[in-house]
């Protein structure tokens, strides 16, 4: 997966979920937050095999499924009001938004 060039923010009010720095529609992004590389969130790690698991309605939700669906490597969730899918990655212990690459 070529992620050389890409950049990520963490959304706003989760402890780990990245979605692509050029995001450009209206969402709860870390504007003035750090910017993440791919190399920072270890993309080239990202597990190959993927699970989809069932849609969530936004990117807080996924941080509730901790308590009684905990997400395992390579699970793939949609989020419907990002109209955006996201893939858990252990290593960072967070979502991130999937690479066209990648998907």
């Amino acid at each position: 997966m070529d992620t050389d060039d890409m950049s990520f923010r963490k959304m706003a009010g989760t402890a780990a979920v990245f979605i692509f720095a050029d995001y450009d529609k209206a969402s709860p992004v870390e504007r003035n937050g750090l910017l993440w590389s791919a190399e920072e969130l270890h993309l080239e790690d990202l597990p190959a095999e993927r699970t989809v698991k069932s849609t969530m309605a936004s990117v807080l939700a996924l941080e509730g499924l901790e308590s009684y669906d905990p997400a395992t490597g390579g699970d793939v969730r949609h989020v419907s009001n990002l109209n955006v899918e996201f893939v858990y990655h252990p290593r960072i212990q967070g979502w991130v938004q999937i690479p066209p690459t990648a998907a």
